[in-house]
């Protein structure tokens, strides 16, 4: 899936007048997740939305390939999912709708068919057509998943997946994230939950 590296150098990050972290580096190759923990205020969610592209470092760049994040063409959401606190839903649009229309606006628009299988995969059968306001907190983050799944972006970036979800969906999302690996995309995750994956994993703590 992948053919270019994922490279942080030098990375600061600040809140305020504090620096979270500072001459942070890392290499993620095609079929690598780097799981990123830390305690609470450390700067795990500051870090991915630098590594996504919706914030700017102190210091330091990131790197798709030798390029710079900020000069890929047709921007981060070319080469890059992200999945942080909030889901991003459209509440009075339907889980299928909020899905075919990201995926359109990303430049790959999934079928119906694959949709409804995903959705069904994450226990969302039966909830396609309703509206989003009506879903429950796990839900709503079943849809968001099951809309960053279906982009099949090279890199996925993911802040707490597993937060609200049961024990059955997070063996589903498990998987997902074992096969994204194995068609070597690469995957960035902070998560609470110990949670095995089968693949080539690496740790990254912060503070």
């Amino acid at each position: 899936m992948a053919d270019r590296e994922f490279r942080a150098v030098d990375l600061a990050a600040e809140r305020g007048d504090r620096r979270l972290f500072e001459h942070l580096d890392f290499t993620l190759s095609p079929g690598q997740l780097l799981q990123v923990s830390g305690r609470n205020g450390c700067g795990k969610t500051s870090l991915l939305r630098i590594l996504s592209g919706l914030s700017r470092p102190a210091a330091g760049q990131v790197y798709w390939g030798d390029e710079p994040v900020q000069s890929i063409d047709g921007g981060t959401g070319s080469c890059l999912g992200y999945l942080g606190h909030p889901n991003a839903l459209k509440e009075d649009l339907t889980a299928e709708e909020n899905i075919l229309i990201a995926g359109g606006l990303a430049g790959g628009r999934p079928s119906h068919e694959a949709v409804l299988s995903m959705l069904a995969s994450l226990g969302l059968a039966g909830y396609e057509d309703l509206p989003v306001r009506f879903l429950s907190q796990g839900q709503k983050r079943r849809v968001a998943l099951a809309r960053l799944l279906l982009q099949a972006k090279p890199l996925l970036i993911l802040d707490e997946p597993y937060a609200a979800l049961d024990v059955q969906v997070i063996d589903v999302l498990r998987s997902a994230i074992e096969a994204h690996l194995s068609r070597k995309g690469m995957i960035v995750i902070t998560t609470h939950q110990v949670v095995d994956i089968d693949g080539d994993c690496h740790n990254l703590r912060l503070g």
